[in-house]
């Protein structure tokens, strides 16, 4: 065997091999100093890179190598580091870059900002007022009192629904905000507008009226809320006369008020020291004016609004005067025959007049307190059909079970689909019955097997026993 092979781990694997073959198999403590000094890794750390000494004797490598590993590592320093601090300095002295270089805005980004809302008012890099707040900090203004209550009456327009939720924050709000004579007007102006403005908000206005008018604790010497609302409503009340017979535009926001003060007659309540909240009496007579105002004026648009109105208040206005002992109702549908006879209207508005007599007829289609629902019939509830569902003949002909001949047609249907529910039923039981039976019985197969199998066990007890 050859004595210059060795069987130490990782021997003859050095990196850097000796350059004298005598170093690799002499027998003395040099020789054996050296073959430690060559277990070094395939791959040196990356954080302890090797230690080189510039030895130009190639007989003395080996033995720096020794002396490499018996050093202490020194730490590792990246010569970039060493110079990282100076290469710093010397970029920022030569640096173009200012701190007072204009700010940079892409091409792209022109057009948003050339918008005036982002502009400065008078160019001169001043902040715009609106957006500085009392004290002129720079911040955000103050909302005022119409921006609020046209941020809630908004919200109210759009979600009805949240009104009993959100009610009491708002008059929270306004409690505090309302604190003059002045924001009193501002506010009650406000709502107004809104509520006869839009038609689809005079439901939802007249219950904010009512809920402010019973809530809101400010009560000046011009009055309180109710109060102020009902002078308001009283100034447009008095234009009536011109705004029945001014232009489309006009009358449009004429019929809107006249159905607001509709919606404000059925919510508006007036606490009375004796008993329940009563209705304002003074909004009965407005209405009736209003209507003998609209009738006396038979264009189609003013029939329409008086159609409107009477369908949304004249259950209640007929049940008031009833009890005053006045027959101002029968007066009304006298006058909507007439107009119907006489007035120069469109064919659609003269149907809806007699529709509007014939919901009278059947007291506004009011169920009678006597008949309940268990009870009712065709004859005392108008609404008894109303659910039915619609049945069409070989023709197309519609009927629903209030037609005389529903029970002739309804069988025609059932005959000619042949459809016999009863006598399907029983069919159907009778072959389930009988398949059950012929389930339970068994082969004759299984069932000698069976026999036997009960035979051998009974064999085989009584042996054991």
């Amino acid at each position: 065997m050859n004595d210059h092979f060795d069987r130490a781990p990782g021997a003859g694997r050095a990196r850097m091999p000796p350059t004298s073959p005598g170093l690799a198999g002499g027998g003395d403590g040099d020789a054996k100093a050296s073959i430690f000094c060559q277990r070094e890794p395939l791959r040196q750390p990356k954080t302890s890179p090797a230690f080189v000494e510039n030895n130009t004797n190639g007989n003395d490598q080996a033995s720096g190598d020794c002396r490499k590993q018996s050093k202490p590592q020194q730490p590792y320093t990246n010569s970039t580091d060493v110079s990282k601090g100076s290469g710093v300095d010397t970029l920022v002295v030569s640096s173009k870059l200012s701190a007072s270089a204009p700010e940079f805005v892409p091409a792209s980004a022109s057009s948003y900002f050339e918008d005036p809302a982002y502009q400065d008012y008078d160019g001169s890099g001043a902040q715009d007022p609106a957006y500085q707040d009392y004290d002129g900090s720079g911040g955000y203004a103050e909302p005022t009192l119409a921006e609020t209550v046209a941020d809630f009456l908004g919200h109210l327009s759009s979600s009805p629904g949240s009104f009993d939720a959100d009610v009491g924050y708002i008059v929270t709000m306004l409690n505090a905000w309302v604190t003059t004579e002045e924001l009193l007007k501002d506010l009650v102006e406000l709502i107004y507008t809104q509520s006869s403005a839009i038609p689809n908000f005079s439901y939802t206005g007249a219950r904010l009226c009512n809920h402010l008018s019973q809530h809101l604790k400010i009560s000046p010497k011009s009055g309180n809320f109710r109060q102020l609302l009902l002078q308001r409503c009283r100034q447009e009340f008095g234009h009536k006369d011109k705004a029945v017979k001014g232009d489309p535009t006009t009358r449009k926001s004429f019929h809107s008020f006249v159905l607001f003060l509709g919606e404000l007659y059925l919510n508006l309540e007036v606490k009375s020291q004796t008993g329940p909240p009563n209705r304002a009496d003074i909004l009965l007579g407005a209405l009736r004016d209003l209507l003998d105002c609209l009738f006396s004026n038979p264009d189609d648009s003013n029939l329409i609004c008086a159609v409107k109105l009477l369908k949304l208040t004249g259950s209640v206005l007929e049940d008031t005067w009833k009890r005053n002992k006045k027959s101002d109702m029968d007066k009304l549908v006298k006058r909507i025959e007439n107009t119907v006879l006489d007035a120069n209207c469109s064919r659609d508005v003269k149907q809806m007049l007699l529709k509007l007599v014939e919901l009278r007829s059947s007291d506004w289609g009011r169920v009678n307190a006597a008949a309940a629902a268990n009870n009712a019939t065709p004859d005392n509830d108008p609404n008894y059909f109303m659910n039915e569902p619609t049945f069409y003949t070989t023709d197309g002909t519609p009927f629903t079970a209030a037609d005389p001949e529903y029970s002739e047609k309804y069988q025609e249907i059932l005959d000619r689909e042949d459809i016999n529910f009863p006598e399907q039923e029983e069919n159907n039981g009778s072959d389930s019955y009988e398949e059950e039976e012929e389930d339970d019985e068994m082969d004759p197969e299984i069932e000698e097997a069976f026999e036997n199998f009960c035979l051998e066990s009974e064999k085989e007890r009584a042996k054991r026993q």
